[in-house]
């Protein structure tokens, strides 16, 4: 028997989820590959309450990005911003001068 969707809501809403970080290549499971320099830091993330096995990002976080550098993956970190939790790969986007990243949707689930 599948786990019901009462269980995975109840399992997304109680994730440590706090921090989003910006990826210049796959970050693996440890977080590699995160963007560096300039005015780069991690942004907070909020979630709406989990519906359906799934939770949507409730804020738009938005971050400095050096240029010279591609964002391939966005990831996230507990709010101690020590352990790495999960990530997914978006479209690429190149900066070639200085300029910003903003998160204007995403989702986790599980299924």
């Amino acid at each position: 028997m599948p786990i019901l969707d009462a269980e995975l809501n109840n399992m997304l809403d109680n994730t440590n989820i706090a921090l989003m970080s910006l990826h210049t290549a796959d970050p693996s499971t440890n977080g590699a590959n995160e963007v560096s320099g300039g005015s780069y830091a991690r942004q907070s993330v909020t979630f709406s309450a989990a519906s359906g096995g799934s939770k949507a990002v409730s804020n738009t976080p938005a971050f400095d990005v050096p240029g010279g550098s591609t964002v391939t993956h966005v990831g996230f970190w507990d709010s101690g911003g020590t352990t790495f939790l999960a990530s997914y790969d978006v479209t690429d986007e190149t900066f070639g001068n200085d300029g910003t990243y903003t998160v204007t949707s995403g989702s986790i689930s599980l299924s």
